[in-house]
């Protein structure tokens, strides 16, 4: 008798716990969704294996939550065919990255992290562009290299690109997936739709992709022996070609330098060190700073270029040309001419550590000038402001001549100044 009592408490105990969990769990439910949510879907279904995402209660408003399970439930419940949610829940991470309101920060889903990681040849075959993402998010011809199909089919700097092989990409905000569509196997045609803004037109190239074979760095000797080095990029050799092209010049006996940043992107952030430390005196060049306030400093040798020297930016000029032209006009060591820089003073990383094989391109620090100031949205503002005509702002830096080039013509000035 005092057994069955026992094995009785017992299954009461059992019983009473598993309804306790059961009606625990349903509570649970529910308020992490809602009533009307729990009672769409048949009991059992909640008692599959489920996934949840965690916010601190400070972060997200617990409406807010409410609000993205019930858009879930509508779609999986009324909408008018199945509904991919691999798709969906990827769109809603890249949302997640969007919110922050960084063009440079973005989620990549495993598809794009893989075109963007592959090389599809050893060499760069494109059209033959140079690019950047203007304060709308399109992507923006910044200038069109010589000798290239892009040239020879009648792209100009300022076009908007818009569509690749009629794909719309305006909704695309980053700038390396857009550019790996233009790219391909040489030989292949690619179809680029562009807005001009000058004629206020869409115009559509077909266009042969070729190896593009781009001198990123020109020199030549202007009037009164006054040097001239134009950098396009800072690709992964710049400063070594930097170093070669200004040792050709001294050897010819050059007495002042000007360096053209004018439409220059921007690229490889320990190369414009390297030509920063060239220039300017023993001390700091650039530093950067994160979250915490954690500083990475870098920093030049005592060796410097002892003549003058004027420096040509424009609103193109962006990232590490804005580092090298702030340095030097924090030290004093040249005349910047032109217009503001583009105002680029992020820095980025990205993280491959996705099990989906995902990616997220992230700005992880700002840099700033050996002065503090941080120029991103502000810009570099040059010592003297000069702009070019009108009808010459969708022309190519090379090919504006000399005569009507006021900048370049402003920039050699203020070196012939100097030596008087």
């Amino acid at each position: 008798m005092k057994n069955k009592r026992i094995l009785w408490t017992v299954v009461l105990v059992v019983v009473c716990s598993t309804i306790m969990f059961f009606a625990g769990y349903i509570a649970s439910v529910v308020t992490m969704h809602s009533w009307e949510v729990f009672i769409s879907k048949p009991l059992v279904e909640w008692f599959k294996p489920q996934y949840m995402l965690l916010f601190d209660e400070d972060d997200v408003d617990i409406r807010d939550i409410n609000a993205y399970n019930r858009v879930k439930n509508v779609l999986e419940k009324r909408y008018y065919q199945a509904v991919d949610f691999t798709e969906i829940f990827n769109t809603s991470i890249k949302g997640l990255a969007a919110g922050l309101k960084d063009p440079y920060t973005l989620y990549l889903t495993p598809e794009e992290m893989k075109e963007f990681l592959e090389d599809t040849s050893g060499n760069y075959v494109g059209i033959g562009v140079s690019v950047h993402m203007d304060d709308n998010n399109l992507l923006t011809v910044a200038d069109v290299f010589d000798n290239s199909p892009a040239k020879a089919g009648g792209i100009r700097k300022n076009d908007k690109i818009v569509k690749v092989d009629n794909e719309d990409v305006t909704q695309i905000h980053d700038a390396d997936l857009i550019v790996k569509k233009i790219k391909g196997e040489a030989g292949t045609k690619v179809r680029i739709t562009v807005y001009r803004p000058d004629s206020k037109s869409y115009l559509d190239f077909e266009l042969e992709r070729r190896p593009i074979n781009v001198s990123y760095i020109s020199s030549k000797i202007l009037e009164d022996n006054i040097g001239y080095i134009r950098i396009k990029m800072f690709d992964d050799d710049i400063a070594d070609d930097f170093e070669q092209h200004l040792n050709n010049l001294i050897a010819q006996g050059i007495k002042g330098l000007v360096i053209d940043l004018r439409d220059n992107p921007g690229g490889d952030y320990h190369q414009v060190i390297k030509i920063a430390d060239r220039i300017v005196p023993k001390g700091l060049i650039v530093y950067t700073e994160d979250r915490q306030q954690r500083k990475e400093e870098e920093y030049s040798d005592a060796r410097e270029l002892n003549m003058p020297l004027s420096i040509l930016i424009n609103e193109y000029s962006a990232s590490a040309s804005e580092i090298l032209a702030a340095c030097v006009q924090d030290y004093g060591k040249g005349v910047l001419v032109g217009t503001t820089s583009f105002g680029k003073g992020l820095v980025q990383a990205i993280d491959t550590l996705f099990p989906n094989g995902g990616g997220l391109k992230y700005t992880m620090a700002r840099y700033f000038t050996p002065s503090g100031k941080c120029i991103h949205e502000e810009g570099v503002h040059p010592d003297i402001e000069v702009t070019l005509n009108e009808e010459l702002r969708s022309t190519a830096i090379e090919d504006i001549p000399y005569e009507r080039d006021a900048q370049l013509k402003v920039a050699v000035e203020e070196v012939m100044k100097a030596l008087k």
